[in-house]
């Protein structure tokens, strides 16, 4: 069980790091269905196996420059207030409520990460010989860089701040006004109580809502989302240890395989084209919520 385990850490730790989560979303159908835990074991030991996967990740994001240290931060603490009202809530609610919960909110997260991806620009073709891209498409890319940077630099940055325009990951800085914070912590606030209530880090829903509502690029949100679960994750998980529902054998050997997996992902997201990472975190999203269903109907148990 503990090789297995390991494995299956690695797995959950290279989806960690390249999309930003800390891996309660598959690791919570994953003890539940390979392992046979109830909902509340499963909940508990995919949070205390959240922080270390979450830590090993955040750290290469943070050195190679694809985090936002003060969001992150600042959403986290707001979603530490909040975890452990979720583990509360949680534990006073029958199992399948927590699981069709989760399902609909990584449902809808995936279904925003899809039209965004539909959204986004190709990346442009380089031709055989190494020669750059065709004049015209060089033209129009070239418009569209303008655009952006003309239509933020003519609101003196006030679309930025308010996530409707969504800046070039290399020179995205935080605009603290109050109406940016606001909505940090409002982030924080929601994905603190649904990771203390579903037992996840909480980046299934920080990832689109920074790239939604603050106008953070993804590989920055990725980051981001990864630093913020660090803090949020540790008051609940403290208080499933107290409440005696965390599986440290498990949890233990699925970290020993996260933690070199999340350095790994983390490494490979400055070469991954950002519209296929969301297309690939919309799909991964989209099966962990069918899981989820199939599991509390009974389909998959």
């Amino acid at each position: 069980m503990f090789l297995l385990a390991a494995v299956c850490g690695i797995g959950v730790g290279m989806l960690s790091g390249l999309l930003g989560i800390g891996g309660g979303v598959v690791m919570v159908p994953l003890f539940r269905l390979a392992f046979g835990m109830g909902p509340l074991a499963a909940t508990a030991t995919s949070l205390f196996t959240i922080i270390p996967t979450s830590l090993s990740g955040m750290a290469k994001h943070v050195r190679d420059n694809t985090a936002i240290v003060r969001v992150g931060v600042l959403c986290g603490i707001a979603g530490a207030c909040l975890s452990p009202v979720g583990v509360m809530a949680a534990s006073a609610s029958p199992g399948w409520m927590v699981m069709a919960a989760a399902a609909s909110v990584i449902a809808y997260s995936s279904f925003t990460m899809l039209r965004k991806a539909l959204k986004a620009p190709k990346a442009p073709k380089a031709s055989a010989a190494g020669s750059p891209a065709p004049a015209r498409a060089q033209e129009g890319a070239g418009s569209s860089s303008r655009g952006v940077g003309a239509s933020v630099a003519e609101s003196g940055g006030a679309s930025a701040s308010s996530g409707c325009v969504e800046r070039p990951a290399a020179s995205w800085k935080a605009d603290l006004t109050p109406s940016f914070v606001a909505k940090v912590a409002l982030i924080g606030v929601v994905a603190g109580f649904l990771s203390g209530y579903v037992g996840v880090g909480g980046g299934f829903i920080m990832v689109p809502l920074f790239m939604s509502l603050l106008g953070v690029p993804m590989r920055k949100a990725s980051g981001t989302s990864l630093l913020a679960v660090c803090i949020l994750a540790v008051p609940g998980a403290l208080q499933q240890a107290f409440l005696g529902n965390i599986d440290y054998v498990v949890g233990i050997a699925t970290a020993v395989g996260s933690i070199p997996g999340a350095f790994i992902g983390a490494s490979l997201v400055k070469k991954v084209p950002e519209r296929a990472l969301r297309f690939a975190f919309a799909a991964f999203l989209m099966a962990v919520a069918v899981i989820l269903v199939l599991n509390e109907s009974g389909v998959a148990a």
